[in-house]
């Protein structure tokens, strides 16, 4: 029989090592939010693809709207020979992200190559160079996007150097004692120390912080974020590929702002497993670059294009907005209630918007002293108990819920389950 260490060793004499393999599992099949390894054990997935499968593994709507574009055709390239289905799924993201100002869209094929190619519609509309993000923010692996991303390991080990003229700033992060006045004050204090706020083309951040922990941006903070922009003619991008598509509660998570941004970068979850980003925003910004100034060989594939108009309409018809909020409240309120047992005291911090929820470990629930060690080891221990589980965070010290939308109340509680027993057996170890 084929075993998962057969492969453990052959990929690690043929994969390079610095493409990570969190869990040494190889998948055989998937379907909505279960997979099975290559040796026939089941597993409950709270991982999703790292946000890519809000509609589960292999949606009916998108597997039939994938073979049925495998019958026509599967590739020309956009840019030479275009195709039905990148201007609709343009004008469907012209309609949805959100603000009155008229919409245009370009495709791509990964988050990285969205964000990228915001900052060159950025710097062509405004002529500037800068752009500011935050600390603890992640944006990409290519290397203008490892400059954005605000965390060292592993993303920018032995990479630099990296491109001129990127700033960051302290994003809000109140359970580690930043505020959001210290955060838009670090701001203020960058503009009048670094970098004249006219030389700014844009700031970038993450509703929702994805590797960075979970951390949220209030209301109130994109709010200023914007007035901040609006005063300094700066262009306002935020970064949507993990918070969106339904994951926390609105399909995109700057409508729980309500205000209007500039530029959205989206991808993970747009096109249900299948490679796809995107950028969405004001139609006079998006106008700005020169004709052949955006675009790829592969962006807007046109299954992954297929595939993304199939997921909007089970998002849609599914209601997934209102399903994230109750699976968010379902798992936060289990996670709470475990910390409120003095045995699992390691809880330190527990935090989400819709069903992005997060759970911060700590040795010390005074001193907030990270417990690294504990939280891989709680990844791996659940791993054995058949969930997969993802950790995250600037200290590494973080558990991050990514389970599909479409999961049954059942397989979630059956996954908390093994999360608390898991905790359990190595606290008490």
């Amino acid at each position: 029989m084929t075993t998962n260490q057969s492969y453990v060793a052959r990929r690690e004499a043929a994969v390079s090592r610095g493409v990570s393999a969190g869990l040494p599992v190889y998948v055989e099949r998937a379907e909505n939010s279960e997979l099975w390894d290559i040796e026939g054990k089941r597993f409950i997935d709270f991982a999703g693809g790292i946000a890519v499968l809000n509609t589960g593994h292999r949606h009916p709507k998108v597997m039939e709207a994938v073979k049925a574009q495998l019958d026509r055709f599967t590739h020309t390239c956009a840019m030479v020979t275009p195709y039905d289905s990148y201007v609709e799924l343009a004008e469907k993201l012209n309609t949805l992200v959100p603000g009155p100002t008229p919409k245009k869209t370009a495709f791509f094929t990964s988050g990285a190559e969205a964000v990228e190619n915001a900052v060159k519609i950025a710097r062509a509309s405004t002529g500037r160079p800068g752009v500011v993000a935050f600390s603890g923010g992640f944006h990409g692996r290519t290397l203008l996007t490892m400059g954005l991303t605000g965390k060292v390991v592993p993303y920018k080990v032995g990479f630099g150097p990296f491109p001129a003229e990127i700033f960051h700033v302290p994003f809000p992060n109140p359970y580690r004692g930043i505020s959001e006045a210290e955060s838009l004050k670090a701001l203020d204090n960058l503009f009048k120390s670094d970098v004249d706020p006219a030389r700014v083309a844009a700031i970038i951040i993450e509703p929702v912080q994805g590797e960075g922990g979970f951390n949220i941006a209030s209301p109130a903070f994109l709010q200023s974020l914007r007035a901040v922009c609006d005063k300094h003619g700066i262009v306002m991008i935020v970064d949507e590929i993990q918070t969106g598509f339904a994951r926390t509660g609105k399909l995109f998570a700057v409508e729980h702002a309500g205000i209007e941004p500039d530029l959205v970068t989206m991808a993970k979850s747009l096109a249900g497993g299948f490679p796809l980003s995107a950028v969405t925003g004001k139609a006079h910004l998006m106008d700005a670059p020169v004709p052949g100034g955006l675009g790829g060989t592969y962006g807007g594939n046109p299954l992954a294009t297929s595939a993304a108009l199939a997921v909007i309409e089970a998002i849609e018809e599914e209601k997934l907005c209102e399903r994230a909020e109750v699976i968010g409240e379902r798992i936060a309120g289990r996670f709470r209630a475990m910390g409120q047992r003095n045995s699992l005291s390691v809880v330190g911090d527990v935090r989400n918007l819709g069903a992005m929820v997060a759970m911060e470990l700590v040795t010390d629930r005074e001193t907030k002293e990270p417990a690294a060690d504990l939280t891989k080891a709680l990844v791996a221990k659940a791993a054995e108990k058949g969930l997969i589980l993802l950790s995250c965070g600037t200290y590494a010290n973080v558990i991050r819920v990514l389970v599909p939308l479409t999961a049954s109340d059942a397989l979630i509680d059956e996954g908390l389950d093994i999360i608390e027993r898991s905790l359990e057996e190595l606290v008490s170890a």
